[in-house]
């Protein structure tokens, strides 16, 4: 067995391993150390030797080193005579390689990965390497950070949990919708991340953006009965449907009007709407929106042909139930498509008067489109220019840049 096999092995197992020795051990960053270490002794041992149970050679070595580490901290010589001698902590541990089962340690898991008390970059951070199974490398290319940033992200992190007493359990049931928000919120950065990077040389990352639909799907299993989860797949599926037109042979994005949309994966799209379907059971919230505008674009047979108006009154929902300035751009997108660009103009100009998306290249983005169909070329030019200068993206400047030239 080698590297990709242990790799292929960790991504499946890393949070039934993590969650199954943070529950006996009581200590999260003890927990992920740990089984990084067996990680790492895998690495070196399976090509010479390949087990016979991966995921139980594993979870035993992981066990092994969190015992060696408690062995040495005296304090915890009580826990230690637990988990080394009782045969019945060893049954529960090898109940927790069983690759069929799902339970809430692993719900347990993301809760902590995204507890309020860290940073939004080390929820990420945490999220894709204790749930996700990811190394700190794959993160660090993901988000183009580097691999020290990253690992300090982490560390940080456990450090934090640690100090703040963060019990390895559920949410209480009344503070549990609340704090599933947070989760949701974690797995739609990735997400983004993945389907539009913010930076770089890459318009799609569709790895990272996989990978949240991966865990997206975990949660729905965990969660079926919220809603908002099953809004948040629909729209991951959904939107990762038009994957397969988005970029050219290049690299280079191609824009919504221009895609072969008999590109688009129509698996994913099912999926989507049948993840939409039970988001909507008790009525759509933010996310559960948001997937019924990506259905409305995923079932057309153009742009053309696009339910302008319902994307437009989808828009203005979702304005009121999770307004922000974002919202407001994309209904004027909207509305253009709909009514004209002129009632569009006067969104974006509301906008930029209220100064609302400062240093965003989306708002100059959208109105030198606008300005183009108005017949307003200069100004429009001028827009495009300033988007580009502000686009961290080197694909989508390179598109901003082409259309302004194309104004001269």
């Amino acid at each position: 067995m080698g590297t990709a096999d242990v790799e292929a092995v960790w991504r499946i197992e890393s949070a039934r391993i993590v969650a199954a020795l943070t529950r006996f051990t009581g200590d999260f960053g003890l927990a992920e150390d740990a089984a990084q270490e067996a990680v790492a002794e895998a690495l070196v041992s399976w090509p010479l030797e390949p087990p016979a149970n991966p995921a139980g050679w594993l979870m035993a070595t992981a066990r092994r080193r969190a015992i060696d580490v408690i062995r040495r901290r005296t304090a915890l010589q009580d826990r230690h005579a637990l988990l080394a001698a009782d045969p019945a902590v060893d049954s529960a541990i090898d109940e927790d390689v069983d690759p069929d089962r799902i339970d809430d340690d692993i719900l347990a898991l993301m809760f902590i990965s995204c507890h309020p008390v860290l940073s939004r970059e080390a929820r990420v951070a945490l999220t894709l390497r204790v749930v996700g199974g990811l190394s700190s490398e794959e993160i660090a290319r993901a988000f183009l950070v580097s691999v020290p940033t990253v690992q300090a992200r982490i560390t940080r992190g456990k450090k934090t949990i640690a100090a703040a007493g963060v019990p390895f359990e559920l949410p209480a049931a009344g503070e549990r919708r609340e704090r599933l928000g947070g989760v949701l919120s974690v797995l739609y950065v990735i997400f983004t991340e993945g389907s539009t990077a913010t930076s770089g040389d890459r318009l799609l990352r569709p790895d990272v953006a996989y990978e949240a639909i991966r865990l997206t799907r975990t949660l729905a299993a965990l969660q079926p009965d919220e809603p908002e989860v099953h809004g948040l797949l629909a729209l991951c599926e959904l939107t990762a449907a038009r994957f397969p037109a988005r970029t050219g042979p290049d690299g280079s994005p191609v824009l919504l009007e221009d895609q072969d949309r008999r590109r688009w994966d129509f698996s994913a799209i099912r999926r989507g709407l049948a993840a939409l379907v039970k988001a909507s059971a008790r009525g759509l919230g933010p996310y559960g929106l948001q997937a019924a505008i990506a259905a409305a674009h995923a079932t057309a047979p153009s742009v053309e042909e696009t339910d302008w108006d319902r994307i437009v009154v989808l828009y203005e929902a979702l304005g009121r139930v999770a307004p922000s300035p974002v919202v407001e751009l994309n209904r004027a997108v909207a509305v253009a498509m709909a009514s004209g660009p002129a009632q569009a103009l006067a969104i974006v100009d509301e906008l930029i008067a209220s100064d609302r998306l400062p240093g965003s290249h989306l708002v100059p983005t959208v109105r030198g489109e606008l300005l183009t169909r108005l017949g307003r070329r200069p100004e429009a030019r001028a827009e495009l220019e300033l988007a580009a200068r502000l686009c961290a993206n080197q694909r989508e400047r390179s598109v901003l840049l082409r259309k302004a030239a194309a104004l001269d």
